[in-house]
């Protein structure tokens, strides 16, 4: 997945991420995080603050700082946060959202999409054939990049 520190998308639901990145783990998934934004431009993204984000929430899975950004590129990243969700052969089988949430947290109950689509590759190799997109604020491109 793809988040930053300061997007009031990855926010609203960084408890739900962690959560479902537990979840996933428990049934083998692996789970990483990518911050890709410009930290110049956007000091609250930095490394050291990426460090600290990490430690005070627990997080349980690596995050990871792509400084020049080459990652999102390769991904085709366009948003924090956005989920990509891959089978055991490295195929992209899942590229949606976490759940119902936008800037508001969706209600407590709302369906699991991403727990959901990644259980399912786990469990048959594909993703489901109705994925609704990730929305969130852009990744922050460094100028000229």
């Amino acid at each position: 997945m793809f988040i930053c520190n300061h997007c009031p998308y990855v926010l609203v639901v960084l408890d739900r991420i962690i959560r479902d990145a537990r979840d996933l783990q428990e049934l083998g998934i692996g789970v990483a995080a990518i911050c890709s934004n410009d930290a110049t431009a956007y000091p609250d993204d930095s490394f050291d603050n990426m460090k600290r984000m990490a430690e005070e929430r627990g997080f349980p899975f690596p995050y990871l700082h792509d400084e020049d950004q080459s990652v999102a590129r390769a991904y085709g990243a366009a948003c924090t946060p956005d989920f990509f969700g891959f089978n055991a052969d490295l195929e992209l089988q899942y590229r949606g959202r976490l759940d119902a949430s936008r800037k508001e947290a969706a209600p407590p109950d709302a369906r699991r999409d991403l727990f959901e689509a990644m259980k399912q590759v786990a469990e048959t190799g594909q993703g489901p054939r109705e994925q609704i997109p990730s929305m969130g604020c852009s990744i922050k491109w460094k100028d000229g990049a």
